[in-house]
């Protein structure tokens, strides 16, 4: 069943590479251009390829490069396709070598619910010409394998569009690779080519292979209603890892052999009962006590088996609670965030506005006379301290004095005006309100990212806790797989032991009636058995009573 459908970024989702529309603000683009070419071909490693184009982007200002991938086209059928996808109970993820400087815009636009990106590392506000992320030295593919096992399902649930060699170790590992316009690469291990340059197009393929797989699908849903949580993954998984091998005869093999026919050949791999390795005992009484002890054993590990599952299922439960958790936390805190940076922009207003009125203020006061006045007053200040401090001669000393009172009388005659100082009064209040204003904001803000802070702090511990829980789910689940196989080996031996007992029963005397066909009751016991058998190869948990009657009617 199909659960999560992933998308390369660029020339698939949005149509164009962005890295090249980057490198056109350093002239560089045909530099650039050449060694994506190589990259997408698969004639260059992808690390390598990225790494050689940043450090062609070195020193680009970083308003300018986010001024390039906001107005990068989206392709033909992005939004609808990814609106019906999710609106088919899909989820969809974006895993591309491209820049997490777009990822706002695409949450925005498209609301995906995962994106990986690599990331252009920045001081004061340019590129330094070097790149970070998962998908510098990493695969798509173990991306891909971090997501699910998060989301706790496997490749065969998973669909993966993409156009570039990059994107070929998802494609083949998924259930169904789509090659999008691709290179040739691509196409070659691709289970689709779409060729047009529409998404919508992606999504009549996925709905069509869903149809087309309907009884498969209700395979793995009965087998998921009724086995236990642990033994349903096992089997996703073993099926996950035996994909991707692509050889020469096994895909000679696919060709000849319908897909129906295989996976029945692989169930009953799973359900058949492992040979047993051990000796009978020589006497009957021997073999009984064999028999009592292997009962004994078997609903030991069964119990056993059980409390695993138990607490994997538990484990899993804290997990997911966990994860709702987390996700609450970090909505929170984005909010707080988005909260922090809109109040912060009023804050900039705010201190503009007073900033200008400031500015008002200040040359209404020069041009009022107050700055010949303040200079006068400044002479005058100068003078008289000259007078005091130093020692002058008489005639000296009277010529200071006198250009002192020069200057006084002169301050007598300079006049404010009287509206302009009035006009300044209130421009002065003007600005205290906005100033007022200022702190106010500022004092909101501050609140907000401190709050910002506590719910990043709390994801945090959500997180370590919801790894935790993962990780016992994990333990949990792989005991109660080796305890399945345990009691497999014991129920093998089982049988043996009822064939060996069954074979020294006494035979019927010839004078006793023998009946024609078995009783009404009978026939229902047999037909039970046949269903309880069907349910423990699936992994139910057997009673006494159930394994006792499987042993009556030699079934398994």
């Amino acid at each position: 069943m199909i659960k999560l459908v992933v998308f390369d970024l660029d020339n698939v989702i949005i149509n164009g590479e962005a890295i090249d529309e980057i490198g056109k603000l350093a002239n560089v683009e045909d530099e650039i251009s050449e060694i994506t070419e190589k990259a997408m071909n698969g004639e260059i490693d992808f690390e390598t390829s990225i790494k050689d184009r940043v450090k062609l982007l070195k020193d680009l200002p970083l308003d300018d490069v986010k001024n390039v991938v906001d107005n990068l086209p989206l392709m033909k059928g992005a939004k609808s396709a990814i609106s019906s996808l999710k609106d088919d109970g899909y989820e969809v993820g974006i895993i591309s070598g491209s820049f997490d400087i777009i990822n706002d815009r695409l949450n925005d636009e498209l609301n995906v619910d995962y994106i990986f990106t690599n990331s252009l590392t920045v001081e004061d506000d340019k590129l330094t010409g070097e790149v970070t992320g998962p998908l510098v030295d990493g695969t798509k593919l173990d991306v891909l394998n971090s997501l699910i096992e998060d989301k706790d399902i496997s490749l065969e649930n998973v669909v993966a569009v993409g156009d570039g060699a990059n994107d070929i170790s998802m494609i083949e590992a998924v259930k169904y690779g789509i090659a999008f316009n691709a290179k040739p690469a691509v196409k070659e291990v691709a289970d689709v080519i779409i060729e047009e340059n529409d998404l919508n197009n992606v999504v009549s393929v996925i709905s069509e292979k869903t149809e087309n797989s309907t009884e498969n699908v209700e395979v793995v849903e009965t087998e998921a209603a009724e086995e236990p949580e642990v033994v349903e993954e096992e089997v996703v998984e073993v099926e996950t890892v035996e994909k991707p091998e692509v050889t020469e005869e096994a895909t000679k093999e696919t060709e000849e052999t319908p897909k129906s026919e295989k996976k029945e050949e692989k169930k009953s791999e799973k359900d058949k009962l492992p040979e047993p390795d051990f000796d009978l005992a020589d006497t009957m009484e021997g073999v009984k006590q064999q028999k009592d002890e292997r009962e004994a054993l078997i609903s030991k590990i069964a119990d056993e088996r059980e409390e695993f599952n138990q607490v994997a299922k538990e484990q899993r439960k804290i997990r997911d609670e966990l994860n709702d958790s987390l996700k609450e936390n970090l909505n929170k805190a984005i909010e707080f965030r988005n909260e922090r940076n809109d109040v912060n922009k009023e804050v900039v207003e705010a201190k503009k506005l007073r900033n200008e009125v400031n500015n008002k203020i200040k040359n209404l006061e020069w041009s009022s006379g107050k700055r010949d006045k303040i200079k006068i007053e400044n002479e005058i200040k100068k003078i008289d301290k000259i007078i005091e401090t130093r020692v002058l001669d008489i005639k000296k000393e009277n010529q200071l004095v006198k250009n002192a009172n020069d200057l006084r009388k002169q301050l007598m005659d300079v006049h404010e005006d009287e509206n302009v100082k009035e006009e300044a009064q209130g421009l002065k209040s003007e600005s205290e309100e906005h100033h007022a204003v200022v702190v106010e904001l500022s004092e909101k803000a501050q609140k907000a990212h401190e709050n910002m802070l506590e719910y990043f702090k709390k994801t945090d511990e959500i997180r370590t806790a919801a790894d935790d829980a993962h990780k016992k789910f994990i333990d949990a689940r792989k005991n109660a797989s080796a305890k399945h196989e345990d009691f497999k080996v014991v129920l093998s031996e089982i049988h043996v032991i009822n064939k060996k007992l069954g074979n020294q029963r006494p035979k019927r005397r010839r004078t006793e009636k023998k009946s024609s066909s078995p009783s009404n009751k009978n026939r229902e016991e047999k037909e039970r058995a046949e269903a309880i058998f069907d349910k423990f190869k699936n992994g139910k948990k057997l009673s006494t009573e159930e394994l006792l009657l499987l042993q009556k009617y030699n079934i398994g």
